[in-house]
Formats: C-alpha cells, structure tokens, sequence
C-alpha cells in the first residue's frame, strides 16, 4: 500500500471513529510533533501535554480535514505548530484542565510496529525537499515552525514587509507540497 493510499485509509478510520486509526496516528505522528513542540515550548512536560491535546484534537476535528488541500501530516504539523505558539503566548498556559487521558496511551508495544526504513524515507524526502528551497524560503519556515513566530514576527525579526513574508511561506509550503508529492501540488 502507497504512503498516500495508506494515509487515506487512515483518515477514513478516524472518520469512521475507529480508536485503533487514532493509535495508528499516534504511532506515526507523535514523534515528529513532539520534537516541534519541544522546540516552540522548550519544556518537556508542555510538549507531553500537547502532544496529548494535539491527539485529542485531532480526533474530535477530523471531519474538517480535506485531503484534497494537504496531507494529513501537513495538517497535523499544522495544528502541532498553532498549539505551540498558543501555549508560549499564554502568560497562564494550563492544558493540564482540559486534556483526557487517551485509551491505551502508555501502550509499550508502540514503538516496535513503527517501520525504520519508512521513518528514514520519510526524514529523506522531507531533507530533500527542504533542500530544493531558496535560503529566504527556508528561513521562514525556521522561525515559522521551529521558533513558533508568527508571520507578522518574522516580517520584524526581518526587518521585511509583512506581504514579502507571506509571500515567501506560501511559495516555500508550495514548493514543499509539490516536491513531496511529486509535483502534483494544488
């Protein structure tokens, strides 16, 4: 099965509340958002935390998800990337309230389903396509994703016109989207 066909089936199983999709997710994505999480937060327990309410979110929102205008990993690093920056922006960030415990979270047999040459293609394809940006592009996205600023914070860490920033993320999300898709970006 292709890793796009896969990830629709995927989506179809959260769609179709199947709590085994929602592990499978977790499996597959907790990783990555965890390492964002820790780079926007700088705090391990935060990161905890939000991957947690990342996942809750993810299951009780799924039905807004459109394949057709991004992969699922795109739109779960998406809401990784919001949660972040709205943890750090709140002065009285307290999560802890608001998050349930997930079924079968502490599951140890997690890791082993978890395909090693998938994970290294995976990180391949996303360096290679990181790769084909032009230094401003990847700039953005850095302090976008990575240092959890926002658009208008970029422009001032910038010094640039807030149009020129935007203008820079949209180009970089759509060289990355073609080049990970194969060029079949929308």
């Amino acid at each position: 099965m292709s890793d796009l066909s896969s990830e629709l089936a995927l989506v179809e199983r959260l769609r179709n509340r199947d709590p085994e999709a929602l592990e499978a997710a977790y499996d597959r994505y907790s990783a990555v958002v965890y390492s964002v999480f820790l780079r926007i937060t700088r705090d391990q327990s935060a990161a905890e935390d939000l991957v947690q309410e990342l996942f809750i979110r993810v299951w009780t929102h799924i039905s807004s998800f459109d394949p057709s205008k991004a992969a699922l990993s795109v739109w779960i690093l998406s809401i990784a990337r919001n949660l972040g920056i709205d943890y750090v922006r709140s002065a009285q960030a307290r999560f802890s309230a608001q998050l349930q415990p997930m079924e079968h979270a502490d599951r140890a047999d997690r890791k082993a389903r978890i395909e090693p040459e998938l994970v290294i293609h995976r990180g391949r394809t996303v360096r290679a396509a990181f790769e084909t940006l032009n230094l401003k592009q990847r700039r953005v996205l850095e302090l976008a994703y990575f240092q959890g600023l926002s658009q208008t914070e970029i422009a001032s860490h910038l010094q640039e016109p807030l149009g020129t920033v935007k203008s820079w993320m949209r180009s970089a999300l759509h060289c990355l989207r073609a080049t990970v898709s194969g060029g079949d970006a929308k």
